[in-house]
């Protein structure tokens, strides 16, 4: 070691790397320290060379003008704002030992030309050399956005590209400003003032090493504390230290999750259940609900059937809504147990999402976790009380509430509909559809026909209200009876007569006369009256058949027989005479 460099080594070190060794009275005397020093300092410093790096010592401050004694030729000079602290106030003393860089070993009056700051950066250039050689780690706050990347300030200015900045893809760049990082240099180029670095290597290199120590401790059922380092819509990725996990959205909660982040945000500290763990490909997933019991266990000790509970909905569709009785257990009300007496046909018109419902439990399956739930149980049944309340016969008026193709519903009260079916509208008119008569609003008048309160339902009829004609036709004719009507409708094969009271029967085209038909459309016409003999009667079906021919058949058969009846006793006297004649004759 020099003899300079062991004056330095003892004299003991200053902040911003400067070493005071002297002070103003110890430069300014001829004590033999001084002589030693100065002596040492010549000698160190005989060989001077431009660009090169020496050790001098502050001897005078004069103005803006920092006066160093390197030991050559005399003093050097630096401006004072190259010592200058970020308050203003000058960072250095008289007898201050510095490091500067001889710019100009001798300007036009004689003086070498030296500077702090130059010195300052040949060195930060020596150690981020050393760094790229060694493949240390070095450190830097991130100054501002530049093309392709981030301006790094590491004692210099560095070039830190979008790519290197972390593991992952990095879109903004924005939430780096300002902050500091430890990164790898992968390249320097002094002569270019050119030096890159990269934070996703040096992070490379951390998480490979936490890795293999990760790796070596996992173990499937095994409590492991990580850090959340990304959110989807399908889960959470957990850093368990340089090995990442998968944390599955099912995984999280026993209850419903829509999404992972109503759980969990980034950065958040979470301990996790290794529940597979795949060596082969290093996959590793996760849970965070098996830390828990699971309530399907003994939800049938919980929630007997005809338990009445309370819960909040959660999810609604068109058949039901699910009701969350607690955290991991959800009960469904069918749209068919919310309402008695409504017609519901979207659960999304009965509740609300968040609504707080009261219901009765009505089956528990814990094996398909699934339990029913009914709404309208909480109330008595209203059709109970239907029964009791309209006996078949009565008569009742309602509002129309609904028409169908097979009926109209009338409502009698609230919640209470009947059903008046399209055949009982009338006795005898075909109605194709109840809109024909009624149109929704309609007050109407109808018998109760039936009842069933289970099944919900109740019959009306509105042509019950008058006598039965058909009935009443079947019952006052028998075959073989004269009838005369009047022709209401002609088709190609027969005649459709109107016989009274609405009342039809039919005449078939071979039997509107006893001579052959040739154009019905011709012979006959609608209006014409005809007098005909039943030939058919059919209750079941109301149907009538009738014969014009039979009629005329036997009304001619009838006139037949009047005149034998007329005749018959002519013949017998003549025929009685004829046998006495014969008697007397010889």
């Amino acid at each position: 070691m020099s003899k300079l460099a062991s004056i330095l080594a003892g004299a003991g070190s200053k902040q911003m790397g400067r070493i005071k060794v002297l002070d103003a009275s110890l430069l300014g005397d001829e004590s033999t320290e001084s002589q030693e020093f100065m002596s040492a300092l010549q000698e160190e410093t005989r060989g001077l060379r431009e660009d090169e790096v020496v050790r001098g010592a502050v001897v005078e401050i004069r103005g803006k003008d920092i006066i160093v004694d390197i030991g050559y030729k005399g003093s050097g000079t630096i401006n004072a704002d190259e010592f200058t602290n970020p308050d203003g106030t000058l960072g250095v003393a008289v007898g201050d030992v510095v490091e500067v860089l001889v710019e100009m070993m001798e300007d036009a009056h004689g003086n070498v030309r030296l500077s702090r700051e130059r010195a300052e950066k040949m060195k930060i250039w020596d150690e981020v050399e050393k760094a790229f050689r060694s493949n240390m780690t070095v450190h830097g706050v991130v100054l501002e956005k530049v093309k392709g990347g981030l301006a790094v300030d590491i004692g210099i200015r560095a070039f830190l590209p979008g790519s290197q900045v972390d593991i992952k893809p990095v879109r903004n760049l924005d939430p780096y400003l300002g902050k500091s990082f430890d990164m790898k240099v992968i390249k320097v180029n002094r002569r270019r003032g050119n030096i890159v670095l990269s934070r996703k290597l040096y992070l490379e290199t951390i998480n490979a090493s936490m890795k293999e120590e990760t790796l070596a401790g996992l173990e499937e059922g095994k409590l492991v504390e990580g850090q959340v380092k990304n959110i989807t819509e399908y889960g959470a990725f957990i850093d368990l230290g340089g090995v990442d996990g998968l944390l599955h959205i099912t995984d999280m909660s026993w209850g419903r999750l829509n999404h992972p982040g109503e759980m969990f945000q980034v950065g958040d500290k979470v301990e996790v259940a290794i529940l597979k763990y795949d060596k082969d490909t290093e996959r590793v997933s996760l849970g965070y609900k098996q830390k828990f019991p699971d309530p399907w266990l003994t939800v049938e000790e919980r929630y007997p059937v005809q338990h009445t509970v309370k819960g909040k909905v959660v999810s609604i569709t068109d058949y039901g809504a699910f009701v969350e009785l607690e955290p991991g257990v959800e009960g469904l009300v069918h749209v068919s147990e919310m309402s008695w007496t409504k017609k519901v046909k979207s659960a999304k018109g009965m509740v609300n999402l968040g609504d707080q419902v009261e219901a009765i439990i009505l089956a528990v399956d814990p094996e398909n976790r699934r339990i029913s739930l009914g709404m309208k149980q909480i109330t008595p049944n209203p059709w109970m009380a239907v029964a009791e309340k309209y006996q078949i016969g009565e008569i009742v008026t309602g509002t129309v509430r609904n028409l169908t193709e097979f009926g109209a519903f009338v409502e009698l009260e609230e919640g209470i509909d009947g059903l008046i079916h399209i055949s009982d509208f009338s006795w005898t008119k075909k109605i194709k559809h109840p809109g024909e008569i009624l149109k929704k609003g309609d007050s109407v008048t109808a018998k109760v026909l039936n009842v069933d309160p289970l099944a919900q339902r109740m019959s009306l009829g509105v042509k019950q209200m008058e006598p039965n004609v058909w009935e009443i036709f079947f019952n006052s004719h028998k075959v073989g009876d004269a009838k005369t009507g009047r022709i209401a409708r002609i088709t190609d094969f027969g005649a459709f007569v109107d016989l009274g009271e609405g009342i039809e029967g039919l005449v078939h085209v071979s039997e509107l006369s006893r001579k052959r038909v040739e154009d019905i459309q011709k012979e006959f016409s609608v209006g014409q009256e005809l007098t005909m003999k039943i030939v058919k009667l059919d209750p079941t079906e109301h149907r009538i058949g009738l014969s014009v021919k039979q009629y005329e058949v036997d009304l001619e058969k009838g006139e037949l027989d009047e005149a034998k009846a007329k005749a018959e006793p002519f013949k017998k006297a003549t025929l009685a005479d004829a046998f006495a004649r014969a008697e007397r004759e010889p």
